[in-house]
């Protein structure tokens, strides 16, 4: 039996270092890929040729006997990958006549991303930093288009200071929040004004599939151009109205994180053997567990800002402690009836939504328990 098992063994390493070898030829490939849409001005992440791509490749894969949903996540796992290697061979700068790029705040992670971003864009890129507010008036004379990326406790300060700012410069924020800041622009800046809002973290591997909000304040003609520069590295646009993005931003990010906080906090009081939590953990909650724990290895002033950064927030967090309260009354009456129709009615309200996040969470269940490895 050892030996049988060791001549497939054997055969498996030959076919899997086959598989690095095509890698390595694809990955080749898509480096001159990049190269090509560099030139042109191309963005790197084309859905139409993607969705078209997938089709074909798992149409193939059925014809052959392989699962279809393996070949689609062995090829999305490979494009992410590929989107990267595509970024590092720069990008179409799509207005070469622009002045310098300044970025307020770019020592931070997200300040530095967008100005590697305008750097390989062929951008010359200029930092403010909190120490270098004795040569503001050297680096802001010429600027060209002005980036605010500082915590949101500091933007509306920052952003007041920036009276004096070529008219025909363009000013704009990357605050997670944007009603504020973008009337703190309009009022300060007579030239182009756009609030915008990365909905990502300073660690994603490339712009591509990434949001970024947009929310119009002044002169739309002026900064179209960059835009579209943010469509070549990638990125998906979402234009709204600041107080639309706001109201979304109240149920997405500040009631979100502070029920990640809510149960963290929960948790450490209850103070379980979180090793033992991990072996007794289904790949469902071994992801929610891991989503708490992930914020709190982060800034908690980022999360602090956000939360408390409009009363609309409060009143969100407010009205779901009142829900819980009323939920838990169902628990406290042994009321199981009305729990069932209570569930029902939620039920209900998602409509085709719940099957939908159902198929999308088996996917990333998947995913997640893959990546598990149990001694």
């Amino acid at each position: 039996m050892a030996v049988e098992l060791n001549e497939l063994r054997d055969g498996i390493d030959a076919v899997d270092k086959q598989i690095l070898d095509l890698l390595s030829q694809r990955l080749a490939l898509v480096e001159k890929v990049g190269e090509v849409k560099s030139r042109h001005g191309l963005p790197i992440y084309a859905p139409d040729r993607e969705a078209a791509m997938l089709a074909s490749r798992r149409e193939e894969a059925e014809r052959i006997g392989v699962p279809p949903q393996l070949i689609e996540d062995i090829l999305r796992r490979t494009m992410r990958e590929s989107y990267a290697s595509e970024k590092d061979s720069g990008f179409k700068c799509l207005n070469p006549e622009l002045r310098s790029v300044v970025v307020i705040g770019g020592h931070g992670q997200l300040g530095g991303l967008f100005s590697r971003m305008f750097r390989l864009s062929g951008y010359e890129v200029k930092v403010l930093g909190s120490k270098d507010w004795h040569k503001a008036d050297e680096l802001l004379s010429d600027a060209g288009l002005v980036v605010v990326t500082v915590p949101i406790h500091l933007t509306q300060g920052v952003i007041e200071k920036l009276g004096n700012l070529p008219k025909d410069c363009i000013l704009c924020d990357l605050t997670s929040i944007k009603s504020k800041p973008l009337k703190a622009m309009l009022d300060v800046h007579a030239g182009p004004v756009v609030g915008l809002h990365p909905m990502f973290g300073p660690d994603v591997p490339s712009l591509a599939k990434q949001v970024i909000v947009h929310c119009d304040g002044r002169d739309e003609s002026a900064y179209q151009w960059l835009l579209k520069q943010f469509s070549i590295w990638g990125a998906s646009l979402c234009q709204m109205s600041a107080e639309d993005h706001d109201h979304g931003m109240t149920l997405i990010q500040a009631l979100r994180h502070f029920t990640s906080f809510a149960y963290g906090l929960h948790l450490s009081k209850e103070n379980p053997n979180i090793d033992r939590l991990l072996q007794l953990s289904s790949p469902i909650y071994r992801l929610e567990i891991a989503m708490v724990g992930r914020l709190f290895a982060q800034d908690p002033n980022l999360y602090g800002d956000i939360i408390f950064s409009s009363q609309e927030n409060i009143e969100m967090i407010e009205r779901f402690h009142q829900r819980l309260g009323e939920a838990v009354k169902l628990l406290e009456g042994g009321n199981k009836q009305a729990f069932i129709e209570s569930f029902a009615q939620v039920s209900e309200w998602f409509g085709d939504y719940s099957q939908q996040f159902m198929t999308e969470s088996q996917n990333l269940l998947k995913q997640a328990n893959d990546s598990i490895h149990r001694g």
